[in-house]
Formats: structure tokens, sequence, C-alpha cells
């Protein structure tokens, strides 16, 4: 009895993420809202990616949580999240049929100096402009 060749499985689809402005991400919401929305922006960009290509795997709540309670590992647990995240962005970039530019290497270095939300929304916008005006929570095809 020989083995039958099945055909790649297509990516599938996932749903589009929404556009945000960096600069109110990084800096204008944050003053607002006193320091609580990168928690939320945090715990959101991580269920929309997971939403968009659920291979990256359900990490909303562990980012969440990790930035609350990160002082019991004196910090490293967040900033490990905070890594990871350029990773699952890059994967996104790469569902999108885009050329991965996000490295969560970056993302810590500009972190350290306050930029870190910045590049990643920077990064995040990518790929959400690779579906032009497809609104955000619509389905969308995932090229790889």
């Amino acid at each position: 009895m020989h083995a039958q060749q099945h055909a790649p499985a297509a990516a599938g689809g996932g749903y589009n993420m929404k556009r945000r402005n960096p600069v109110g991400v990084w800096l204008g919401l944050p003053i607002i809202t006193f320091g609580i929305y990168p928690l939320v922006w945090f715990y959101k960009t991580h269920a929309e990616l997971f939403a968009y290509d659920r291979r990256t795997g359900d990490a909303a709540t562990n980012a969440l949580l990790s930035v609350i309670f990160g002082g019991i590992t004196l910090g490293i647990w967040p900033l490990i999240v905070f890594v990871k995240m350029g990773d699952r962005i890059a994967q996104a970039q790469r569902a999108a049929g885009l050329q991965p530019s996000c490295s969560g290497g970056m993302g810590f270095l500009l972190g350290i100096f306050g930029f870190g939300m910045l590049y990643y929304q920077l990064q995040l916008n990518k790929v959400v402009d690779r579906y032009g005006d497809v609104a955000p929570g619509q389905q969308v095809s995932l090229a790889a």
C-alpha cells in the first residue's frame, strides 16, 4: 500500500486588525489615560494577532498578566513577552504575504528608549495596510 500525496493545506483566513495611529498609541493615549492605555494596547494587539492568524497562539491574557505581575519575575517575564511580540508581528507580516520586517530585538532596543510601542504599531500597520480598505474584524485571506 502506498501513501497518498496531499496538496499543502491552504493558509486559510483570519480577521483584519485595527489600524492605529502610531503616535497616538505611543504618546497621546498613554498621556490622556495616565499610563493605562499601554496595557489596553498590549492586550488588544495580542488578541488581534490571534484573530488574524490562529497559528500564532492566543497570548493576549498571558501578555496582560505578564505586565501586571511582571514584578514577581523582576521584569523578565514582561520583557520576554514584549520581545516575542516582535516575532508574532513578523509572522503576521509573512501571513499577509509581506517580507517580514519586524524584529523583537529591535523592539527591545527601541523599548529601552521608550519607542517600542511606536515601532511595533508601525509594523502592525503594514499588515493592516496590505488589505487596503478592509474594515477591522472583517475576514481576510492569509498568504502564507
